[in-house]
């Protein structure tokens, strides 16, 4: 695992444990609302314990109101490795003053000392700032208002729908030239390119779900009917594209999450990701497998797509064939040949009359 995979993870960990709709999250508010200030550390363990000095014995499950109470006294508050007990409160912390911090503040200076020597989650509400910050090993991050980053998921979404409908013209065009067996490079890029930028919005989209919680649950419904069939339809063009017909579409579509987080990316990089080496011309003339159109044949098994594509080899010469030797593919007869041919003439009108439109 990359170290930007590894801080992600972690990331998504401590959001998650921080998330509104917890108990933790809840406490955490009502100190902030109070105006009191506290210092939570998360991991009841050898590392801790060693720089903690006094405090009480709590030993109690974690509620809101608990840790609202016990954050009216001076020392910071100890909860266990899950966050759903505090063990201690009032606790002196003593970190190691040799451990770097660039927090001016006694409290933040305190947290990120805490957080680097013990690698635990240490979370420091600002009594004078009014903000929440995490800290845990180098990772630190302050928690924005709830107002602001719903404000900002619903614009990602508005982003997304319209880059939907980019990105589904450009597979209906894509669908076209199928069917006329003019797909060059260049086309199946253009589709991958929205693709990608699909994904980078999916992606910051998550990032603020992932710290909204619970109040962001009606955004996410909207993002997974918006992505639903788009996610199932790149994964079948990939199958139709990709070099290696044996390559796992969904290591595929991961590969392409990684190039969505970068800033920019070559053309090649992406070729390759398709498993495509060396100089390729861009203007070649590159013949899909079929998976994607056939796919969209009412009652056809998977098991016929298949059956077909290892026959005729790519999709043109599956249009073109016959329907005697379509009669000839193993589970396929006269009425099924008959209803296949039936069925790509009529997607091939319909994304006609889409593309007048």
């Amino acid at each position: 695992m990359t170290d930007k995979k590894a801080f992600e993870k972690m990331k998504l960990e401590i959001l998650h444990m921080v998330a509104p709709g917890t108990p933790l999250r809840e406490g955490i508010d009502n100190v902030l609302r109070a105006n009191t200030g506290g210092l939570i550390v998360v991991g009841d363990n050898e590392k801790v314990r060693s720089i903690v000095d006094g405090g009480f014995q709590i030993n109690s499950p974690c509620t809101p109101s608990t840790l609202y109470e016990l954050a009216k006294m001076d020392g910071a508050i100890l909860l266990n490795e899950k966050a759903d007990k505090i063990i201690l409160a009032n606790a002196q912390l003593a970190p190691d003053t040799s451990v770097p911090s660039k927090e001016t503040g006694m409290r933040h200076r305190t947290a990120e000392r805490v957080a680097r020597e013990t690698k635990s989650l240490v979370i420091a509400i600002s009594q004078r700032r009014n903000v929440i910050t995490l800290y845990q090993g180098n990772f630190q991050y302050a928690l924005k208002d709830i107002a602001v980053i719903l404000a900002k998921a619903n614009l990602a979404i508005q982003t997304l729908e319209k880059y939907k409908i980019v990105l589904q013209q450009s597979i209906n065009d894509l669908g076209l030239l199928e069917f006329e067996d003019m797909v060059t490079y260049t086309d199946l890029l253009q589709v991958f390119h929205r693709y990608i930028m699909v994904l980078r919005i999916k992606i910051e989209l998550v990032n603020y779900l992932n710290e909204l919680g619970t109040e962001g649950r009606l955004i996410r419904l909207q993002m997974n009917e918006l992505l639903f069939e788009l996610e199932s339809e790149g994964k079948l063009i990939v199958k139709d594209y990709v070099n290696q017909k044996e390559d796992h579409p969904q290591e595929i579509i991961e590969k392409l999450h990684d190039l969505a987080q970068q800033e920019k990316f070559e053309e090649g990089n992406l070729l390759k990701v398709l498993g495509y080496n060396g100089y390729i011309h861009l203007d070649e003339i590159i013949s899909p497998r079929g998976y994607r159109i056939l796919h969209k044949i009412p009652r056809l098994p998977f098991l016929i797509v298949e059956n077909l594509i290892n026959q005729f080899c790519n999709f043109i010469t599956i249009y073109q064939a016959s329907v005697e030797e379509l009669d000839d593919v193993e589970g396929i007869g006269e009425v099924r040949a008959n209803k296949i041919q039936e069925g790509l003439r009529l997607l091939k009108t319909q994304l006609v009359a889409e593309r007048r439109m």
